[in-house]
């Protein structure tokens, strides 16, 4: 399958459509009833990065669960295996093979990227700017702008089949453009919530600290609690540039999120 001759022609209609064209204006509705009404989903998925040149970068699929609130596992099967698990708190991106993971408090790691759709953030519609949508090929597109202009990303397009999430693409600041196709979609199943759950395998090396209860929104309360002052030291290390070769080469295992930063 030919992902980038299937999708990249609808990327162009976004500059092309005509007012006629345009469709009454559900792409909110769809987006808000994804996040809220959307308790668990699980698919498999094909993605595929390109370059500003339209060259394929990576491919790669796997599996996607999302149980909600806040927990999502996306796993690379092929080519090689890698986790990303959203666990409520933290989130652990996990290499098979470097046996290493990284793991960062979700509610950093998150802030202002698209995984706030996968884990059904009320946040979404101050993170991001609804820009429009429109109806091709029994397809209904949706442009989402994120509101921070320095998150990484340039925009977020989501493709419902009905009312069901069937395509994303998201543009980077780099001019890379990621798209991913799921399939197998069923909404509203149990899952198991295990699923969810990360348990660091013996011999695996653990890069950053995981929090057990939500960070704090009170600086102060960091001096009176060491591991408090160690995720916000990472923090600022982070926005300073301090990012290891680890952080760099996981955070291309889901470009939904900000975990590298």
């Amino acid at each position: 399958m030919n992902v980038t001759k299937r999708l990249l022609p609808t990327l162009l209609l976004w500059a092309s459509a005509s007012a006629s064209a345009q469709m009454a204006d559900t792409g909110r509705s769809l987006v808000d009833a994804f996040v809220n009404d959307v308790a668990t989903l699980s698919s498999r998925f094909e993605q595929t990065l390109l370059d500003a040149d339209g060259s394929v970068l990576d491919r790669s699929a796997g599996t996607l669960e999302i149980q909600r609130p806040g927990r999502f596992r996306w796993a690379i099967e092929d080519p090689y295996e890698q986790w990303l698990i959203a666990d409520g708190l933290n989130v652990w991106s996990y290499d098979v093979d470097l046996a290493q993971v990284v793991v960062k408090p979700q509610s950093e790691a998150l802030a202002s990227t698209p995984a706030l759709l996968l884990g059904g953030s009320a946040e979404v519609f101050s993170e991001f700017n609804y820009d429009g949508s429109f109806e091709e090929s029994g397809l209904t597109w949706v442009r989402m702008i994120p509101v921070n202009t320095e998150s990484g990303f340039r925009q977020v397009d989501l493709a419902f089949a009905g009312d069901s999430l069937r395509q994303m693409v998201f543009l980077d600041n780099l001019q890379q453009t990621t798209f991913v196709i799921l399939t197998d979609v069923s909404v509203n199943e149990t899952i198991d919530a295990a699923r969810f759950v990360f348990e660091v395998p013996e011999d695996v090396d653990v890069v950053g600290t995981p929090i057990t209860e939500p960070a704090s929104a009170d600086p102060a309360s960091a001096e009176d609690d060491p591991d408090a002052a160690d995720v916000m030291s990472e923090a600022v290390d982070a926005e300073e540039g301090d990012v290891t070769p680890a952080d760099d080469q996981l955070v291309h295992t889901l470009p939904l999120t900000d975990i590298a930063d």
